[in-house]
């Protein structure tokens, strides 16, 4: 098992989803830009997409099985990294936290309530695998 998906696991756990299953995709801009082209109407790359097994209100309560798959792409997350000034691992654990709590069925549109719940879990989530505040 990665190093990616040992940490996927870790976080599922920190969830209380310790038997929930999900799959990673590591892409390029060409598939990603496809996905999110075929499923979102954009045509362009990104960083991270998921894609959910089970619809929002039932997802919430689902506590083992499928949840879904998390697409990232690896050029993207490298220069989004460089840019920050951290590693790709810690990037690619980042995009990962984000795409977990998106197939969770939070959400960051506007500045709403949900958009800073969304924040605290990522924060929360980030923090307990040893991703400190000052570099989130």
């Amino acid at each position: 098992m990665g190093a990616l998906a040992l940490k996927a696991q870790r976080a599922l756990d920190l969830l209380g989803l310790s038997k929930a299953e999900l799959s990673i995709l590591l892409c390029g801009h060409q598939r990603i830009r496809t996905l999110n082209r075929r499923f979102r109407g954009v045509d362009r790359s990104t960083d991270v997409l998921s894609f959910p097994f089970l619809e929002a209100p039932v997802r919430s309560r689902v506590k083992a099985g499928p949840l879904g798959d998390i697409a990232i792409c690896v050029p993207v997350a490298r220069r989004q990294a460089r840019a920050a000034g951290h590693p790709l691992d810690q990037e690619m654990l980042m995009l990962m936290v984000h795409g977990l709590l998106h197939l969770l069925g939070h959400d960051h549109e506007g500045e709403g309530r949900e958009t800073r719940r969304m924040k605290r879990e990522e924060k929360r989530l980030l923090e307990a695998m040893g991703v400190h505040k000052t570099m989130v």
